[in-house]
């Protein structure tokens, strides 16, 4: 999944993600999908705590999400999310796979704006302090043409 900046985590379905027949309830995506989200957005330096600091805050002003297949109890997942867009929104893109198979389990997107925290009012270029810390890394990656992919993490 290619982005300017992606990170990937590996969880394990619990129980209490699951229904009665043991599959993982559809709902509990959109959460896979913010732990991910949390960790890009730490990647940058710019976590929630970062984005309340600075004056603004990115409510989700659009998502889709695409079943391919379930999931179910106990089964190892990998949740990747990648940032596609920051100049005028945050999109966010992101896949949930087999931590075995690699196949697709679910996939879709997220898009957030943001809205000075001050004048409640929604911010049609995105704000500089994020700008600022996306073009670090896009430069630094430039330069190092380092991956900006950390390595896996852990969430169970």
């Amino acid at each position: 999944m290619k982005g300017i900046i992606s990170t990937e985590i590996e969880i394990v379905i619990p129980f209490h993600d699951v229904d009665s027949m043991g599959i993982t309830w559809h709902g509990n995506y959109l959460r896979y999908f913010e732990i991910a989200r949390c960790q890009l957005l730490d990647l940058i330096d710019y976590g929630y705590r970062a984005m309340q600091a600075s004056g603004y805050s990115w409510p989700i002003v659009d998502l889709q999400i695409k079943y391919v297949q379930s999931s179910t109890f106990e089964q190892k997942v990998i949740i990747k999310a990648a940032i596609v867009e920051w100049e005028n929104r945050l999109k966010i893109n992101y896949q949930v796979l087999d931590a075995v198979t690699k196949k697709r389990i679910t996939k879709g997107y997220t898009i957030q704006a943001a809205v000075d925290m001050q004048t409640q009012e929604l911010c049609f270029v995105t704000p500089e302090v994020f700008q600022h810390k996306i073009v670090k890394l896009v430069d630094a990656n430039d330069q190092s043409s380092a991956s900006l992919t950390p390595t896996t993490g852990s969430h169970k």
